[in-house]
């Protein structure tokens, strides 16, 4: 009796739809988001390593190029100095903002902010997610998330560090010069040196394989 009765209700409904001279409703197809392969670039990322998702993606930036190869060794600062600030690698130290990873390589800085978008991320360990970077607010603060529940920590290449140093006081007085060699290589979990007059801020880093077609 039930199944005649929903045979009745479908037959009904059908009748309906034809006499108002309607199509039944179709289900809306969302199309999935294409991404494409590109060479190996590196997210610096601020945030909670057991969060996948927050604010402060205004404070990420990007390498395109794997900056550990075209960096100098802080043994090699006075030469860096000399000619400038300009590495052999054509970029330009700036002595109120440095980098330095764990081989005591003084490194290029990242481009600031790391442009809205999605990104398949990794950190080398079994882990791959999309990364997804929206455009600011209008309170100026930039959210991401991570797809499927994944954490940042699951998608930070923990073997690589990037330190940012910038002047406590605002003086000249935070230099690589004053790095003691003896801290490097610095292993996985392990800080980064402190270095005396300035503030160190460490990220984590992420390697980009992936990016949105719709990516700029």
């Amino acid at each position: 009796m039930k199944i005649l009765v929903s045979l009745r209700c479908v037959l009904l409904s059908v009748c309906l739809i034809v006499l108002a001279g309607a199509e039944p409703a179709r289900p809306e197809v969302v199309p999935e988001t294409q991404f494409r392969h590109i060479p190996l670039e590196y997210i610096v990322a601020l945030g909670d390593p057991g969060a996948s998702s927050g604010d402060g993606a205004a404070s990420w930036g990007l390498w395109h190029e794997d900056p550990g190869p075209r960096g100098c060794m802080l043994k090699d600062y006075e030469k860096l100095k000399a000619s400038g600030g300009i590495a052999p690698a054509q970029w330009k130290y700036d002595d109120k903002d440095w980098w330095l990873e764990e081989h005591g390589l003084i490194m290029e800085k990242p481009i600031f902010p790391l442009p809205s978008g999605q990104y398949v991320v990794t950190g080398g360990r079994g882990t791959t997610a999309v990364l997804t970077v929206f455009p600011m607010n209008k309170a100026g603060e930039v959210r991401w998330q991570l797809d499927g529940g994944v954490k940042l920590y699951d998608v930070t290449h923990l073997p690589c560090h990037a330190a940012r140093y910038t002047p406590a006081k605002g003086d000249a007085a935070c230099s690589p010069s004053m790095v003691q060699d003896v801290a490097f290589p610095v292993g996985p979990g392990v800080p980064m040196p402190a270095v005396n007059g300035c503030n160190k801020q460490e990220y984590s880093v992420l390697f980009v394989i992936g990016v949105s077609v719709k990516n700029k």
